[in-house]
């Protein structure tokens, strides 16, 4: 269906097409987060252990993210996008064979190839549309983060009615996304006019990490897409363990997390369309920071001395307000997610590709790097929130650097508009000697 001179329905076909696939990608990128607790049992696990399982993926979809945002200004979306699919269906397929820990872990890095699709759908569709309709185009597209959620509520199922086999999951996911491959390459469409001719070199390109506004959004993105990533793979075990839940229900809260933080992305567009980039992710942290704190109390028992006697003290979240502080920030995180895009989409417009897999390529190693901080801090102080500590302390370095990057923009900003204005004044005065 690609042409020379694409229909006028070729953008929604292309934004329709592209959330599908990147919606599936998604659900496969984050097969351990169910996966790998039948796994850990099966291999007696650590934690720390499980953590490096599940983030493995993560790795390799971060690490490709930067080539496939530069190949996609190159090529176009499409054939990028098709081809990484189809790479993608044999590794997961060879996972209901793994039995050791290293087949799993080399596995599970060709299957993180998956993860590199955010960095092809986003300037794939970007393009075809407006530039005050591109944050609300990546927010739909963006929604595909929910596959995540579909992951929680299928694979338990699929376990459940393979009488407990957890091989049935990689075998129906290497089904599924040969089936979306081909439908996406059906219903979507190329135009020509988007690939960027000429394109720099992976070194050039790179170059751009020279600039400020690049590392800045980076940071933001390792907390918004990183930590949700992490909270994703981490939540139906941190269910089990912490409230004592099986699988099926561990998944399904965890979902309350995933959900909202994927579908309503689309939401984050349209706000920062209409708002601002900056104003909204503002608020984003602040909501972030005020919900990782309570969060990152322990369940605590205490005794204090009072003057009728010792008196015994609980502290816990049960889990519906648990869940409940997880839902919102799985809307302040997916709302974060779109409008750091806005950012992209307004400042560097003709490399959308390179720069947001730059971008999206810190954002996956903070989903990387943080489940392996979570098992590490939990193998060595026992404490399940003690992973809502860490990430409010990401949180609160956002918020700093947040406040005081822009502080030296905005003082220039003024600084240029109070000079505009006395030139204006000044021309006004020559014009008009005699007022």
């Amino acid at each position: 269906m690609a042409s020379t001179h694409p229909s006028a329905s070729a953008p929604m076909r292309v934004l329709v097409s592209s959330t599908f696939a990147f919606t599936i990608c998604f659900a496969v990128w984050m097969i351990f987060a169910v996966l790998g607790i039948p796994i850990k049992t099966q291999l007696g696990l650590s934690e720390t252990e499980f953590g490096l399982l599940a983030a493995m993926p993560v790795l390799t979809g971060s690490l490709v993210r930067v080539p496939l945002g530069i190949w996609t200004d190159r090529y176009g979306g499409r054939p990028v996008f098709f081809v990484l699919m189809l790479l993608a269906v044999v590794p997961i397929w060879l996972l209901s064979y793994a039995t050791e820990y290293w087949q799993f872990l080399v596995l599970a890095l060709f299957v993180g190839l998956t993860g590199g699709s955010f960095s092809v759908g986003t300037p794939y569709v970007a393009r075809w549309f407006p530039r005050n309709k591109q944050g609300l185009a990546m927010g739909v597209f963006g929604a595909g983060n929910s596959g995540s959620a579909i992951t929680k509520f299928v694979a338990p199922a699929l376990i459940a009615a393979a009488g407990g086999a957890w091989v049935i999951v990689p075998q129906v996911y290497a089904v599924a996304l040969l089936v979306t491959a081909i439908l996406f390459w059906l219903f979507s469409a190329s135009d020509p006019s988007h690939r960027v001719v000429g394109g720099a070199s992976l070194r050039e390109q790179m170059a751009m990490l020279k600039d400020p506004r690049v590392w800045r959004y980076c940071q933001y993105y390792s907390v918004v897409f990183g930590g949700y990533v992490a909270l994703a793979l981490w939540m139906t075990k941190y269910y089990i363990g912490e409230y004592g839940f099986d699988m099926k229900l561990a998944a399904l809260l965890a979902a309350c997390f995933s959900l909202p933080g994927g579908v309503l992305r689309a939401v984050g567009g349209w706000i920062s369309d209409r708002y601002g980039a900056y104003k909204t992710t503002w608020w984003v942290m602040w909501v972030c920071w005020v919900a990782f704190f309570i969060l990152s109390y322990p369940q605590t028992h205490f005794t204090v001395l009072t003057t009728g006697g010792p008196r015994q003290f609980d502290i816990a979240l049960g889990p519906t307000s648990f869940t409940i502080l997880l839902f919102i920030v799985g809307i302040a995180m997916a709302i974060g997610k779109a409008s750091v895009f806005k950012f992209i989409s307004d400042e560097f417009g003709q490399n959308i590709g390179a720069v947001s897999g730059i971008v999206g390529l810190a954002g996956g190693l903070g989903g990387f790097i943080l489940p392996i901080l979570f098992g590490v801090l939990l193998d060595l102080t026992g404490v399940r929130s003690s992973a809502f500590m860490l990430l409010y302390g990401t949180v609160c370095v956002s918020l700093i650097f947040m406040h005081f990057s822009f502080r030296p923009e905005s003082a220039a900003t003024a600084r240029r508009q109070a000079a505009q204005g006395l030139f204006t004044l000044k021309g006004a005065s020559h014009e008009h000697p005699n007022e």
